[in-house]
């Protein structure tokens, strides 16, 4: 009976010993936070058919991550702004990279950014992997970095992207 108790320390003691060890030294989760450089995940982009980081990929310019999908109302009530935002700003260096969620081919995807006169850059991750990356809560979920690729804002739901707030808060990103 000693030897089972005896084996049972040794193994609650292995425990205790590995979660205190991961908790010391196990690297910080990824995920998108303000004030932390965003995943540099990587999602197909849809004129050029290749794939692009949506950190390193857009280094040197502000850009607004926007995370989508074609059957999302909201996502639809928020584009026109986007666009006109990217319109204001990008000969600027902003750029928008709208990653659109939708499972299956892209005609969906450029079928409604075409409906919408979208301009900007139209990417697209079909796992929906990039949910779990950025730690997302739902579409349409929007993450503003930096030049540098650093998290400076962050918004869930719809947003008027062309309002006095987000215009002047790019407007102080692009003149740094």
């Amino acid at each position: 009976m000693k030897r089972q108790w005896m084996m049972v320390a040794a193994i609650v003691s292995g425990l205790l010993l590995g979660a205190w060890a991961l908790t010391q030294y196990a690297p910080p989760p990824e995920g998108a936070y303000v004030g932390q450089r965003a995943p540099d995940y990587r999602v197909l982009d849809l004129a050029s058919g290749d794939s692009v980081a949506l950190r390193s990929g857009y280094a040197g310019h502000v850009t607004l991550v926007n995370v989508w999908a074609t059957w999302c109302a909201p996502c639809r009530a928020e584009m026109p702004s986007m666009e006109r935002l990217y319109q204001e700003f990008r000969d600027r260096g902003f750029r928008i990279a709208a990653v659109s969620v939708d499972g299956g081919s892209a005609d969906k995807v450029t079928e409604f950014a075409d409906e919408l006169g979208l301009s900007f850059d139209l990417l697209q991750d079909r796992s929906g992997l990039i949910q779990q990356a950025y730690r997302m809560i739902g579409v349409p979920q929007s993450f503003l970095l930096d030049a540098d690729g650093t998290i400076v804002f962050m918004s869930l739901g719809e947003e008027h992207w062309d309002s006095p707030a987000h215009r002047s808060r790019i407007e102080k990103l692009l003149g740094e």
